[in-house]
């Protein structure tokens, strides 16, 4: 437990930053990105020795700011004021030296995406080691001897074989786990964990979750986490802060915060993340619908060179075969390397299968050619996880929209073709506006509604939904989630939906596929699947998910003792 008569590891004080825009008529143009103008507060907090504190919030609420600013890693056309104190010295005042010799030393930072955070052209074993030799002075063989150490400490599995790897020979939660071991290097005494998870499946999610937790309890280390996912903030948490607009709307311990939210905004918060335990939706679904797509034995190989002369088959898809109705929905789940993504693209050939069939509307798409497979792709379409790779960024909006139609000849002429585009926006929640402008004037959620909107110009009857909302915002995501229902409810729409989140999964699945190294271990109705699964896999999928946080019935200082024990035990079913 923290002591509370101590000074704080770290205190925030009337935080505000801005960023120079430029010049417009002669003044300077800023933007505001955390604190208040109007207001004319700032951000304040405290993170104690060996706490966890969370800052939560959707996209541009200011959490990442907040936390870049403690260290200055800020663009050059940042401007902050306030006091950020680290024992006792104002960081605001410290030298770009200063600053340099506390990164990675005294306070480290893990972030959300570590094959852009590492180097590509460096060894694991370097990485390691060069905070080692740079903090610390050791020489180079003793960093070696130490980085492996701490590839073993964050359980990467073959530790001195993995220090000569590069950091794309290594899944998504190893190269999480070297950024960790690379933050803990120099045992610093905060850690600012930036959605250090987000991107990760839910059973690499809780390893990261364990660790962290153990790592913080071993060390007596304090923590800044950030993250948009309540549910992973209850199982980490002591206290949390709530901002929203660059602004604190709530910092309260975190079963306060869980069992009794004050502030609207964390209501609804809370409110946003499709839960376990959730009624589910009563949605009318035909059980009689006209079958659309159904694949029979589908297989996926791709060739793995061994050596200079031999190569090998990777099964990718083995086996696969389901039944598609009308406006319904099929769920796909399983980890990362499951199979998911590469059934969704053989099933529009984006990929060639190896074996198998896919009908649709009772036709063999592989058996068609030229001007018949092109009439019947515009059927099926897919909207993919990331929007930012997902759209031209030097198109227009408009131009998205409508070059797909013109390819397809839909629509009478190009003012037909404009008035449907401009429609669609108007479905998916955008105006006209949004016509003109270009991807990079729009946030994650209202891309992935043009995402959509794109998709639907060719008026298809199927839509393979890649991972489609698992890069948003829990409110965003709840809103697209929405979008998605009243879509097929109104056009009658079926979708393949592939996910890792079962929670999203259950609330808009009718049926509900289990992958696991390419092969189907588990297919039945949502409710049935995910209330009594047959497989232990669905059962550790499901154990995985993170479930928030409720304070238990019990004394005060047996929930203290609880939230401080280095285990994470999921006692929120949401």
């Amino acid at each position: 437990m923290t002591n509370s008569t101590l000074p704080p590891l770290l205190r925030i004080d009337d935080l505000r930053v801005r960023f120079r825009l430029g010049r417009e008529q002669g003044q300077v143009r800023w933007d505001r990105a955390v604190g208040s103008d109007t207001a004319g507060t700032g951000v304040s907090f405290d993170i104690p020795e060996n706490t966890t504190v969370a800052l939560v919030g959707e996209s541009g609420s200011g959490k990442s700011v907040t936390a870049m600013s403690i260290v200055n890693l800020l663009p050059d056309n940042a401007e902050r004021t306030g006091r950020i104190l680290f024992d006792g010295r104002d960081l605001l005042q410290a030298s770009p030296a200063a600053l340099r010799a506390l990164r990675g030393r005294a306070i480290a930072c893990v972030f959300q995406d570590p094959m852009g955070s590492l180097n590509p052209v460096f060894t694991v074993g370097a990485q390691i080691a060069e905070p080692l030799r740079l903090h610390l002075g050791l020489g180079r063989r003793a960093a070696l001897a130490r980085a492996e150490e701490l590839l073993a400490e964050v359980g990467l599995p073959e530790p001195k074989r993995r220090l000569s790897a590069y950091p794309h020979e290594l899944s998504g939660g190893q190269q999480q786990r070297v950024m960790i071991a690379m933050a803990l290097a120099c045992e610093p005494r905060l850690l600012i964990a930036d959605e250090p998870t987000t991107a990760l499946d839910v059973t690499v999610q809780r390893q990261i979750l364990e660790l962290l937790a153990r790592i913080k309890a071993e060390r007596h280390m304090s923590m800044l986490f950030i993250s948009h996912d309540l549910g992973v903030v209850g199982e980490i948490a002591d206290q949390v802060v709530v901002l929203r607009d660059g602004q604190i709307r709530e910092h309260r311990p975190v079963a306060d915060l869980f069992t009794a939210p004050r502030d609207a905004y964390t209501r609804a918060l809370l409110a946003s993340r499709p839960r376990l335990d959730d009624p589910l939706p009563v949605r009318p679904c035909d059980p009689d619908a006209p079958v659309l797509l159904e694949a029979r034995g589908l297989c996926k190989s791709f060739p793995i060179r061994e050596g200079l002369f031999r190569t090998r088959a990777f099964k990718a898809v083995q086996d696969v075969g389901f039944t598609l109705r009308r406006g319904h929905t099929l769920g796909v789940v399983g980890e990362s390397g499951s199979g998911k993504t590469t059934m969704g693209l053989t099933l529009l050939r984006l990929h060639e299968a190896t074996a198998g069939q896919v009908l649709f509307d009772g036709r063999d798409l592989f058996a068609l050619q030229g001007p018949e497979r092109q009439a019947l792709r515009r059927r099926i379409q897919i909207v993919f996880q990331n929007p930012y790779a997902s759209l031209n960024p030097r198109f227009t909006i408009g131009q998205t929209l409508l070059e797909p139609m013109q390819i397809h000849a839909i629509g009478r002429d190009d003012t037909d073709r404009r008035a449907q585009a401009l429609a669609l926006l108007e479905r998916v929640g955008l105006d006209a506006t949004a016509f003109g402008k270009y991807p990079h004037e729009f946030s994650g959620g209202q891309r992935q509604r043009i995402a959509i909107a794109r998709a639907l110009t060719l008026s298809p009857e199927v839509l393979v939904l890649d991972e489609a909302v698992s890069a948003l915002d829990v409110s965003v995501q709840a809103q697209v989630l929405a979008l998605l229902r009243a879509l097929q409810d109104e056009l009658g729409l079926a979708y393949v939906f592939i996910s890792h989140d079962l929670a999203v999964v259950r609330s808009m699945a009718d049926e509900v596929l289990v992958m696991k190294d390419g092969c189907v271990v588990e297919r039945a109705d949502a409710q049935t699947l995910l209330a009594a699964p047959r497989e232990d896999y669905t059962r550790r999928l499901l154990a995985a998910v993170p479930r928030g946080y409720v304070q238990a019935a019990a004394a005060p200082e047996e929930q203290a003792a609880s939230r401080n024990s280095d285990s994470i035990t999921p006692v929120f079913t949401g």
